[in-house]
């Protein structure tokens, strides 16, 4: 293949992987056909790159891990002066990408697999418990869980803030969501609040 066909699959892929998104955000039964079409390739030319649903799916999935992998990296690499600091700022950079592949979310234990799912995942998770660990320690979160479980109670959290975005119950870009984070692990609602509008002073 040559580099100029190969550049030509590859943004014929984020194309087909872009109206599959927005595509099963609309109708998560949405088909094939109905994906191609939004695109506005032939149904033989989604094929030549995804075999059927399932290795659609998995494709956004593979964007979906990538975006929360790099995002991960920036949070762990951004220098923050506290725990709570750092979790608000996970939060709200998380936020968006959830935001975008929220419909992968509601597809993901049936049409992935907890595996897959736990891969996909796996860098937030680590990256928050870590934060966790360090706010345990110095006594600014609370201690009744441990990080770990900790982590999966507040990811269960916030996925679920974003179905009710998603559903058309609530409305927030993040910033309530972040506070309401810190609030579950055991910061006071002044500090919380204080903290999450001085990472977003123009909200």
């Amino acid at each position: 293949m040559t580099d100029r066909s190969s550049a030509k699959a590859h943004v014929t892929r984020a194309r087909i992987l872009e109206a599959a998104r927005r595509e099963l955000r609309r109708d998560p039964d949405s088909s094939l056909g109905d994906i191609a079409e939004a695109a506005g390739l032939a149904r033989r030319t989604l094929y030549g790159h995804f075999a059927g649903r399932a290795a659609l799916v998995h494709g956004l999935a593979a964007d979906a891990g990538e975006a929360v992998r790099r995002a991960s990296a920036t949070v762990a690499r951004t220098p923050t002066p506290d725990p709570v600091t750092a979790l608000a700022h996970f939060v709200l950079t998380l936020w968006p990408i959830g935001d975008r592949y929220r419909t992968l979310i509601a597809l993901a234990h049936c049409d992935l697999g907890t595996d897959r799912v736990d891969a996909l995942l796996g860098p937030a998770r680590d990256t928050v418990a870590g934060i966790l660990a360090a706010g345990q320690r110095q006594g600014v979160f609370h201690t009744v869980v441990p990080p770990g479980p900790l982590s999966r109670a507040l990811e269960a959290h916030v996925l679920a803030l974003l179905d009710s975005v998603g559903s058309g119950r609530w409305t927030d870009d993040g910033t309530a969501a972040a506070t309401a984070a810190l609030i579950t692990v055991g910061v006071g609602p002044d500090l919380a609040t204080t903290t999450v509008h001085r990472l977003r002073p123009s909200r």
